[in-house]
C-alpha cells in the first residue's frame, strides 16, 4: 500500500544530457541561432509573451513572436517562415523551456537537421548573446512604453527591430550595424571559440 507522501510525487522528467561547452562565435551566418521567451504585461494588465531569436553570428534579430500564449507548433511554424527567408541554422541553441524540450519540437528540429544545444540549468551565461539581447530588448521596449494592447506592442518592435538590425551600431561587431557585420564579415570558417 503506498503511503500519502507517495501517492503524490511523480517521478521526473529527464532533460536530456548538457554537456558543458565553451560560447561558440560562428564566422558565418545561420550557423548558430539562440532563442528565449520573456513575459510582460499590457497596462490594464493583461499577460503576453515574447519569444525572440537571434542569429549569433552578427547579433542580428530574426524574428519576435508576441502573444499572450505562444505554443510549442507555433514555434515550429516561426522556424518554417524563418526557412523560407533565409534557411535553418546549424546549431540552435536555448534554454530548457517545455516548448523546446516538447517531443514535437525535438522531432522537428531533427528532421530539419538542426542541432538542438540545451543550456546547463541556471547557467544562462551559456547563452550569452540572447540574453544581452533580452536586457536591450526590455530596456527599450518593454519597459520604456506603456502598451494598451498587442498590436502595439507589435508595432513599436516592428520599427525597433529596423532600428536595431540596420541603423544602431554594436560594440560586439566593431561599431558595425548587424546588416553591415553580415555583409562585410561572412567568411567560410567555421568557429572561434569566445576568450
Amino acid at each position: 500500500m503506498q503511503t500519502e507522501l507517495e501517492s503524490e510525487t511523480t517521478a521526473k522528467k529527464q532533460l536530456p544530457k548538457r554537456i558543458q561547452q565553451p560560447l561558440l562565435v560562428p564566422k558565418q551566418p545561420n550557423q548558430v541561432w539562440s532563442a528565449d521567451f520573456m513575459s510582460d504585461s499590457l497596462y490594464a494588465g493583461r499577460r503576453f509573451r515574447t519569444f525572440k531569436v537571434i542569429d549569433d553570428f552578427n547579433r542580428e534579430l530574426l524574428h519576435v513572436e508576441i502573444d499572450t500564449s505562444i505554443t510549442r507548433k507555433r514555434l515550429i511554424r516561426v522556424f518554417e517562415r524563418l526557412r523560407l527567408e533565409r534557411n535553418l541554422p546549424d546549431v540552435f541553441r536555448t534554454d530548457n523551456g517545455p516548448e523546446f524540450l516538447s517531443g514535437d519540437f525535438i522531432a522537428w528540429a531533427e528532421e530539419a537537421g538542426i542541432t538542438i544545444q540545451y543550456i546547463e540549468l541556471g547557467k544562462p551565461n551559456q547563452n550569452a548573446y540572447i540574453e544581452l539581447f533580452n536586457k536591450t530588448y526590455r530596456n527599450e521596449v518593454l519597459d520604456h512604453y506603456l502598451f494598451r494592447n498587442l498590436n502595439e506592442v507589435q508595432e513599436t518592435t516592428y520599427w525597433w527591430k529596423i532600428e536595431y538590425n540596420k541603423q544602431r551600431p554594436h560594440d560586439s561587431l566593431g561599431d558595425l550595424t548587424p546588416a553591415e557585420y553580415l555583409s562585410q564579415n561572412a567568411e567560410n570558417s567555421i568557429f572561434q571559440l569566445s576568450t
